[in-house]
């Protein structure tokens, strides 16, 4: 072979080689151009993901705070059904208190006096309606004074008892569902 047809093969190898390897570079390069193609998009999914992240909140948020409403709600209507009662109870207690005055001022004779029956069965049948609407009555005679239930009138020295024991329960207080209607006017004893 002459140099002429060597040089030419090597040159036609080395282009095949130059090919060969430009192509593989080439492929090489591609996943990267790719990449540098999807950047973009790549950006713009992790942009709609941290959208859809707030949005997912967003909706958490807004069904929590319908959920509080909800509970708001219910509280309020049961709270209505409990204490609706309360203006009713505070005017009907002060019948209890003007019958219970009128068994103090009538004189008790030990023969049958039919308008103190009537009066005694009044008050009872009274205080059992109540009781039946979680209207209670405070009578804390001898219990210590509490300041949540009793309204002291006057405090009072005595020896016997310790001191702020009610002594004397001057107006009975009462409570609709555990919350006072009307605390109950006392004479409580101080240290002597």
């Amino acid at each position: 072979m002459s140099d002429q047809q060597k040089n030419s093969n090597l040159e036609a190898e080395q282009d095949l080689n130059s090919e060969a390897e430009n192509q593989a570079t080439e492929e090489l390069l591609e996943p990267e151009a790719e990449l540098l193609e999807e950047t973009p998009e790549s950006e713009e999914l992790a942009k709609a993901l941290e959208e859809v992240a707030q949005y997912k909140e967003a909706a958490l948020r807004a069904q929590a705070d319908s959920q509080n409403v909800r509970r708001r709600a219910e509280l309020d209507v049961e709270k209505a059904h409990k204490f609706g009662l309360e203006k009713f109870a505070k005017e009907i207690i002060n019948v209890a208190d003007n019958l219970e005055r009128a068994l103090t001022a009538a004189p008790e004779t030990g023969e049958p006096d039919p308008v103190r029956e009537g009066v005694e069965l009044t008050l009872k049948d009274l205080l059992e309606t109540l009781a039946r609407f979680e209207v209670k009555p405070v009578d804390p005679h001898g219990e210590p004074f509490t300041p949540e239930l009793h309204q002291a009138i006057t405090m009072v020295p005595n020896p016997e008892l310790e001191p702020n024991t009610v002594m004397d329960v001057v107006q009975k207080g009462y409570t609709l569902h555990g919350r006072l209607l009307r605390p109950a006017m006392v004479v409580v004893s101080s240290a002597a």
